[in-house]
């Protein structure tokens, strides 16, 4: 999960980006005009920043540079224009990427992610994404689908023990310890949590989605399979 900016004078376009990335996890903030932006920039520092060029009071090109001599913030320059000699003026200016409009959600999101790998490097993510499955361990929050799941605290534990290792078969003896705590108890427990996972996940043992068990060894989380 990141914190976007968005700076797009189109409400329409603004709206329509703001809930996609708002659905994928990302906390979202916007701006109409370049300079509203930069303040954003100056006084809440989000992480990534999507700039449209075609602001009201000032060119996104020096938009960009303004936001260069205050930030380092990673920069995803929306734009029409797909001239190639801007573009690459643009990235020579401090733009970090660009996505010409019009563009998919799934498009910027992978950008985003991209830019943000790129910009920490070292730093591990907290956040597990398997298909439309998002799990955030250090907000301890989760959606399917952009729509929050109510966990329980146990619920969420084995969600995120699972989510950060997709599609490795888990045992239920390894689930004891590293969720439990527990160097031995009850198949039982684990089996009655995994029932109440799947139902909050809109699945079951005979149609699982994402949660597939292993007969005899474990547990699978894996994206639902295409088609």
């Amino acid at each position: 999960m990141a914190t976007v900016l968005v700076v797009e004078d189109d409400e329409f376009v603004r709206s329509a980006i703001i809930r996609d990335l708002t659905g994928r996890g990302h906390a979202v903030r916007s701006a109409g005009r370049a300079l509203d932006a930069l303040r954003e920039i100056a006084h809440v520092g989000p992480d990534v920043v999507v700039l449209d060029l075609g602001l009201p009071d000032l060119d996104g090109a020096e938009a960009l540079k303004m936001l260069r001599a205050i930030s380092d913030v990673p920069v995803i320059v929306a734009t029409a224009r797909d001239d190639e000699a801007e573009i690459v003026r643009l990235l020579r200016d401090g733009a970090d990427d660009y996505l010409v409009k019009p563009f998919s959600g799934d498009h910027l999101n992978a950008r985003l992610e991209a830019v943000l790998r790129r910009a920490r490097p070292g730093a591990p993510s907290s956040v597990a994404r398997v298909g439309g499955l998002v799990v955030d361990a250090d907000r301890r929050e989760a959606r399917l689908d952009g729509t929050p799941l109510d966990l329980t605290r146990r619920e969420f534990d084995l969600l995120t023990y699972l989510a950060a290792r997709p599609d490795r078969v888990i045992s239920r003896k390894e689930l004891l310890a590293e969720v439990w705590r527990q160097s031995y108890g009850d198949d039982q427990t684990i089996d009655v949590h995994l029932s109440w996972l799947r139902r909050k996940l809109g699945e079951s043992a005979s149609r699982p989605r994402y949660l597939h068990t292993v007969r005899g060894v474990g547990v699978r989380l894996s994206p639902p399979a295409e088609g």
